[in-house]
């Protein structure tokens, strides 16, 4: 059913765990967030399918404990076009009705993106795939600031285009800082005729180092005003995480102010700035039930 008008809609995204320690603090937020009602939760791939088997293992915890809809990731990355329709199969089985396709990051020793032999070339491709094997609800990725291998962003707004042409249902960005990159790239997506959801995604910062990493990785860009916030604070963990709420939950209220009201959030898998983000855009446990 479409959403209410006006009402704010979240989905989280988790990765699998690697280790029993993991794996609890995974739970842990699992089980906080799950009260927020979420649209539905995501759980990543690895860039080259190395993590398949504990994806699969995290996705069907929580179909079997949980009431969430678990919407695994699946990639074109290391895989026949067999073994990527067997795995589909498989989730529509196990009752999961959405699926984020993606087409995936190489090994960080690989030399650049190189298709598998029998694989799906692009995510495009893999969305054209999943509409043929059922009806699945699908997601993928759009990207704000240009995906960093394309050759422009009219390439990159096309590839996009390409991708929700074939089937899936929205898009959700990469993460950004600055409420006007997503505002601006909606209005392009909206000029070169994509009608879609776009869906904002918000990863609440947690070390700046590691964001650092993960910007220079996916071209995002990391204004100078937000490093300065955390300069100073690298041994002060209380600090840092009242000023990455404050950072996130200035976002997401401008662009609700702009009319956005569906939000995606990169937990990494951890419940507390997520839930106090969510707090201010007004969901709360008592109202999800409702």
């Amino acid at each position: 059913m479409p959403a209410e008008k006006n009402k704010v809609e979240v989905s989280f995204e988790f990765f699998p765990p690697h280790s029993e320690t993991m794996e609890a603090i995974l739970w842990k937020s699992v089980q906080r967030l799950k009260h927020l009602a979420p649209r539905f939760v995501s759980v990543t791939y690895g860039a080259d399918g190395s993590t398949r088997e504990r994806t699969h293992n995290a996705v069907e915890r929580i179909v079997r404990e949980t009431d969430l809809t678990a919407a695994p990731h699946l990639t074109c990355i290391g895989a026949s076009r067999g073994e990527i329709e067997d795995i589909a199969r498989d989730y529509w089985d196990m009752g999961i009705r959405h699926i984020v396709a993606l087409r995936g990051d190489p090994p960080r020793e690989a030399e650049g993106y190189a298709p598998h032999p029998d694989g799906y070339k692009y995510a495009s491709d893999l969305v054209t795939a999943l509409r043929k094997i059922a009806d699945f609800d699908i997601t993928v990725a759009a990207y704000p600031e240009v995906h960093p291998e394309a050759p422009s962003p009219l390439f990159d707004l096309e590839n996009l285009k390409r991708k929700l042409d074939a089937g899936a249902t929205r898009a959700i960005t990469q993460f950004f800082f600055d409420a006007d990159v997503y505002l601006r790239f909606r209005d392009l997506a909206a000029t070169a005729g994509i009608t879609s959801t776009i869906v904002p995604g918000i990863l609440p910062i947690t070390r700046l180092p590691q964001l650092l990493r993960f910007a220079e990785q996916c071209g995002a860009t990391v204004p100078e005003w937000l490093r300065q916030r955390f300069a100073g604070l690298d041994d002060d963990a209380d600090t840092r995480q009242m000023i990455a709420a404050n950072i996130a939950i200035e976002l997401v209220r401008k662009l609700q102010s702009e009319g956005v009201h569906e939000f995606h959030f990169y937990t990494l898998n951890r419940s507390e700035l997520t839930y106090a983000i969510c707090h201010a855009l007004g969901i709360r446990p008592d109202q999800a039930a409702a």
